[in-house]
């Protein structure tokens, strides 16, 4: 298979294909007599890999480890696991700050006419509002007092 063939096929700029080759991503690819390069099974292998690792988020830089230790000779399944799971756990950090971010969110929306009405009326003054976010990051952080905390709006 070709480098037209393989960046159809996969959905990937061949300049991409070309940088994971040059970086280490990938292993380097035969080449035909005219120096054209010409993708085994287990290329193809290699850039499906490729190309779902950075799907789910992992670095470049981590990639290369990756594939690095996959064409050593010794026992690295436990590192090459390592750098998986590594990756699973600052996703799941991510989507924690996600999930955190759409509740305050919705949290905004269900009560935005309310407070946009109190404010208007004067029954809610910025006391008020201080109190709201005090106790939330009271909540949060897991503290018992918050002083001094400055915001600038």
């Amino acid at each position: 298979m070709n480098s037209k063939e393989v960046s159809q096929l996969f959905d990937l700029p061949i300049d991409t294909i070309r940088y994971y080759e040059r970086v280490g991503v990938i292993p380097p690819i035969t080449r035909d007599k005219n120096g054209y390069r010409i993708y085994a099974k287990r290329d193809l292998n290699w850039i499906f890999l490729a190309k779902s690792l950075r799907k789910a988020g992992l670095s470049i830089e981590s990639l290369v480890e990756f594939a690095t230790l996959a064409q050593s000779k010794d026992n690295v399944r436990d590192a090459q696991k390592q750098i998986l799971k590594d990756q699973l756990t600052e996703i799941n950090a991510k989507l924690e700050e996600m999930m955190q971010a759409r509740d305050l969110l919705e949290y905004k929306i269900e009560t935005f006419d309310d407070h946009v009405a109190k404010i208007n009326a004067g029954e809610m003054n910025d006391d008020e509002v201080e109190e709201l976010w005090t106790m939330k990051y009271l909540k949060k952080t897991g503290k018992t007092a918050c002083y001094e905390v400055n915001f600038i709006v």
